[in-house]
């Protein structure tokens, strides 16, 4: 892995210390080799803080990095102020208003969403899944901002590396759950081969911002499966039968 710290920062969110980082810049060794930054993972705890350190230090330096237990959830968060990794709440995004505090979130395949609405001075992250997407977590999300004085039209939103359609093979079970909500969600499925179907969760993702009225979103496109040299991937790692697998982190705060 290469020394610098990788930090992936989105035109939509210019001005706004964030960043989306992949595997690049860390100390782990083995399966998750580089920047892996989850405390689930068996990686070495030690090598885990140093690269949560690395991460934080990238984008804001000085800031305490806030982080969640991840359950797939639609549930958000509104942080008044940082807490210990060993209280971290369950839930699946957080908003904040506060300056100086550095939210995180976890992936490794899902989606991650970072949003801001600069003149309200209010954040967000979301660790944006299927299931988290389809229970609501992007319209809680914007919702906690507004709760803080956002303006969904003044929100923007960038979508960090996620897997990609071309490489989301799921079955038919799978596009049936979508079948049974909006009347368009065949739009994100593509056929794939025999019986199964190749799933845009991206585009998934960036509709419901859209739908929420988010004011600016922008995808960029990155892929977690095809770039095992940049990010960390659960289905490749599952596919390649590997006994672990790293998390990457988006990160954003207020200076």
């Amino acid at each position: 892995m290469a020394d610098a710290v990788e930090v992936i920062r989105a035109a939509a969110l210019d001005g706004v210390p964030h960043g989306f980082l992949g595997r690049r810049g860390g100390v782990s060794v083995g399966a998750v080799a580089g920047l892996n930054v989850g405390l689930g993972s068996a990686d070495d705890p030690a090598a885990v803080a140093e690269n949560r350190r690395r991460a934080a230090q990238a984008v804001l330096p000085g800031a305490p990095l806030v982080g969640l237990y991840q359950i797939h959830s639609p549930d958000c968060v509104t942080v008044a102020a940082p807490w210990d990794d060993a209280d971290r709440p369950r839930a699946d995004a957080l908003v904040t208003d506060r300056r100086g505090v550095l939210l995180g979130v976890l992936t490794a395949d899902c989606a991650p969403v970072l949003l801001a609405d600069r003149a309200a001075g209010v954040v967000g992250a979301a660790h944006a899944g299927w299931k988290g997407a389809v229970g609501g977590v992007i319209e809680a999300t914007v919702a906690a901002m507004v709760a803080l004085g956002a303006r969904r039209a003044d929100i923007a939103a960038a979508i960090g590396p996620c897997i990609a359609q071309a490489s989301y093979e799921v079955d038919a079970g799978f596009r049936e759950r979508f079948g049974s909500g909006e009347a368009d969600n065949a739009r994100f499925f593509a056929p794939g081969a025999a019986d199964r179907w190749q799933f845009d969760l991206e585009a998934y993702v960036a509709h419901r911002l859209a739908a929420a009225g988010v004011g600016r979103v922008e995808s960029l496109g990155l892929d977690t499966y095809a770039a095992p040299d940049r990010f960390y991937s659960f289905r490749r790692a599952t596919h390649a039968r590997e006994a672990d697998y790293g998390r990457q982190i988006a990160l954003i705060g207020l200076a």
